[in-house]
């Protein structure tokens, strides 16, 4: 019998490796009886996917960017028509993307599909801005809405202190890490008491809008498409604006691995997640509507707490936390899918190698998902993160096109590939073509900030060939790595995946 190798030993690659438990094995020589392999398990259940899609979409988004949405259109009905829109094409672009996970089934999203694509050099692109910009800022930036959130009730007659917000953020932030890093199982389990939260949340606005609407509260909605008529310059931001508080529908595809039955558990999520979404957000922004009118909505700066505060007298009070648990959700879903993707680009050698080990007793790529912490908190102390974003979104929604693009390139490459779930060649083409115009357009409305993304994207380039292609590093180079990831190895008790990836 050949053993596995122990923890105390070092392999060619220059890390440990090791047994499950992490001990060494028997005199006799023996395996433990009903020793498992260290991999990660298949625990996405349908619910659960469910629960990650909507979870991650619904954060302070809602609650957030229909003034950013308003402000762009100049109307009321077209902002309307907006929302509907960016959730039409988001389903569009879900549905892409589930033909895309159910024929290359490998974890990882944009990055995977990329690679498998286009190559390895756009690949780790996409995945660097991820880690070291877009990902780090995302998260502090709805972490800072829950940290805003979750202080809110204790601040009602005053402004709430700056570092008291950022200080409960970096709590919330660590509390996430340290559940993605424990157990897989518990992180699923939260995400879908927080989706219920989350979904509670929308019923609190939607449910007193439609007694309204019931009543006859409708002139918000006379004239509705008059007032400043909408521009070339305001369309994509407003689009932007949109397809931010859609965003999230692709994350599952980040954990293909460790779904179950993934050819009919991704399609089916996905269709159930966009409609109960796309659904919510519209009857929301009706909601709003009846009781607050466009002027006043674009003088709030948080149009939920707005509205509870006309409709919900003492009760309001509560909406505050349903929203910070919303923001908690989505800081959850987007470790735990997100920390996939460092570990899949870790794997195809595009990250350093710890990022692809996984913990010997809890199973989750731990190295993976405590790297986003430190990046996070800088980001969360550094300057203004909204700009940075605005900088990088362009970014995202570029590889997002040139992944769904791609899609209609394997359709004529690879004609034989099994695709268990096909769609019609319209919606990824539409689709692609509409993210690839907005990035097109924002180029032209707003050139500064886009031109920035632009520079710190195209860092990337030199970082491949400087990391990935150059292979004659100094030997003082190549020993000090060896000896950090040893090191980190036996801090985490990681080990690399024991069993090959197979397609």
């Amino acid at each position: 019998m050949v053993k596995k190798p122990v923890v105390s030993t070092i392999s060619s690659g220059g890390y440990l490796q090791g047994n499950v438990n992490g001990k060494l094995p028997s005199l006799g020589g023996k395996e433990p009886p009903g020793q498992e392999k260290v991999v990660l398990k298949k625990k996405i259940t349908l619910l659960r996917g469910i629960s990650i899609i909507i979870g991650t979409i619904i954060g302070a988004g809602i609650f957030i960017s229909p003034k950013g949405v308003l402000q762009n259109t100049g109307s009321v009905g077209m902002s309307l028509i907006i929302w509907t829109v960016c959730g039409v094409l988001s389903l569009f672009g879900a549905l892409s993307y589930a033909e895309l996970g159910t024929s290359i089934k490998k974890s990882g999203g944009h990055y995977t599909y990329i690679l498998e694509v286009f190559g390895p050099l756009p690949a780790f692109v996409r995945v660097w801005v991820e880690l070291l910009i877009i990902r780090p800022a995302a998260t502090a930036v709805i972490s800072l809405a829950f940290g805003r959130y979750i202080l809110e009730p204790f601040f009602i007659q005053c402004e709430i202190p700056e570092l008291a917000i950022k200080l409960i953020t970096a709590v919330g932030i660590t509390v996430v890490m340290v559940l993605n890093s424990m157990s897989v199982s518990w992180s699923a389990r939260i995400q879908i008491f927080l989706t219920f939260c989350k979904l509670t949340a929308i019923l609190i606005i939607i449910v007193p809008g439609v007694m309204q609407l019931i009543k006859g509260q409708t002139q918000h909605f006379q004239d509705a498409f008059s007032g400043r008529d909408a521009s070339i310059m305001g369309l994509p931001l407003a689009f932007y604006y949109g397809m931010y508080a859609y965003a999230g529908w692709f994350y599952l595809n980040f954990v293909t691995e460790e779904v179950e039955n993934p050819e009919k558990t991704i399609p089916l999520a996905i269709c159930i997640s966009m409609a109960i979404v796309t659904t919510g957000y519209v009857l929301t922004n009706v909601a709003y509507f009846t009781t607050i009118s466009a002027e006043e909505l674009l003088l709030s700066n948080a149009v939920a707490v707005t509205f509870s505060e006309r409709l919900l007298g003492n009760f309001s009070l509560a909406v505050p936390i349903f929203v910070a648990l919303s923001c908690f959700g989505s800081m959850n879903g987007g470790v735990f899918a997100v920390s996939r993707l460092f570990y899949v680009a870790s794997r195809e050698g595009h990250l350093p190698e710890i990022l692809s080990m996984i913990h010997v007793r809890k199973h989750t790529p731990l190295p993976a998902v405590i790297v986003l912490h430190p990046l996070t908190m800088i980001m969360l102390f550094s300057g203004d993160l909204y700009s940075l974003l605005n900088f990088l979104s362009f970014a995202r929604w570029l590889f997002i096109g040139l992944a769904v693009a791609g899609l209609i390139y394997l359709r004529y490459k690879r004609p034989e590939m099994h695709r268990p779930f096909k769609v019609p060649l319209f919606i990824p083409a539409l689709f692609s073509f509409t993210c690839l115009f907005m990035v097109a357009l924002s180029l032209y409305s707003d050139p500064f900030s886009t031109g920035i993304g632009f520079i710190i994207t195209l860092t990337g380039v030199p970082a491949y060939y400087l990391f990935i292609i150059w292979d004659k590093k100094p030997k003082w180079f190549r020993r000090m790595s060896d000896r950090i990831t040893r090191t980190l190895q036996i801090i985490l008790e990681v080990v690399p995946e024991e069993d090959c990836h197979k397609l």
